[in-house]
């Protein structure tokens, strides 16, 4: 894979989803050679002394996923909300995979402020829940394209992902009755065919039965049908991963009842005809 995941963060609570998200990290750092970084964030000065030693027993364990990359334990002292994005961005990170809590109870996620975590880091996230990851990893990796342009810049980490997996890439559009609505999706799935045909990935299409008001349904849905290994969803306008819809829609879909991890990211404008580049 490339530089882009060279290092990947792992924000832990010591908790169970967390050891899930340090599962799904070894297992993508045994394809990429990527070095594992854990981070744990505590309020006061003084219990960063207990922090630091728990953090050194879970990367004893990330090890038996393992063996062969380096792992490095952060502890930082305040927020959370802040910390994720300071630490992905001091130590170089191009990925960050992180566990939610489901939809109640989340360190992690909690509605918007969650949300804020994801929208405002260059760096994309894997939001996993209870589910370790297949001995294989990510083989099966579902991708919404909807009607903003900006939902096709994420192939370019899909694609990155696909080629270190192995995997299938699933493209799911909405239906349109609208002929012009209808005519924009099919542009963006032969870009996206285009695309993927070029750099030698398996890829299907299908045009899901639901329209754009019940895709976040259908995308959940569809990549149940599949047992998907990975959902990958582009954050559009400030905080609403699927453009106007809200953020119950967010939740629903990185809260999926299925737990299949969710890979996010954020537009990033080059000025160049659509183009994107992943910064981290």
């Amino acid at each position: 894979m490339s530089h882009t995941t060279s290092k990947i963060l792992v924000p832990t609570d010591f908790t169970k989803v967390a050891d899930c998200a340090m599962n799904h990290a070894m297992t993508v750092a045994a394809k990429t050679g990527a070095a594992v970084y854990l981070l744990h964030v505590v309020d006061k000065q003084a219990h960063a002394e207990e922090a630091r030693k728990k953090l050194e027993m879970e990367a004893s364990r990330a090890r038996k996923w393992n063996d062969k990359a380096s792992v490095t334990a952060l502890v930082r002292i305040g927020s959370i909300y802040e910390d994720i994005g300071d630490a992905a961005a001091e130590i170089g990170a191009g990925l960050i995979i992180m566990g939610t809590h489901g939809m109640r109870g989340m360190q992690f996620i909690t509605g918007s402020r969650a949300l804020r975590v994801i929208t405002s880091s260059n760096v994309p996230f894997v939001v996993v829940q209870e589910r370790m990851i297949k001995d294989a990893g990510y083989r099966n990796i579902v991708v919404p394209l909807d009607l903003h342009k900006e939902t096709r810049q994420k192939l370019t980490l899909v694609a990155e992902m696909a080629k270190t997996f192995g995997s299938k890439v699933h493209l799911i559009t909405p239906k349109e009755d609208d002929e012009f609505l209808h005519k924009q999706l099919l542009n963006h799935l032969k870009f996206a065919d285009q695309y993927l045909g070029e750099r030698g990935i398996e890829h299907v299409a299908t045009i899901a039965k639901e329209d754009s008001g019940d895709f976040v349904k259908a995308v959940v849905k569809h990549s149940v049908e599949l047992d998907a290994d990975l959902i990958a969803i582009m954050n559009l306008t400030e905080g609403n991963i699927f453009g106007v819809l809200g953020v119950p829609y967010e939740q629903e879909i990185i809260a999926n009842e299925a737990q299949i991890p969710v890979m996010c990211m954020n537009p990033v404008e080059t000025g160049v005809g659509g183009g994107w580049t992943m910064q981290g």
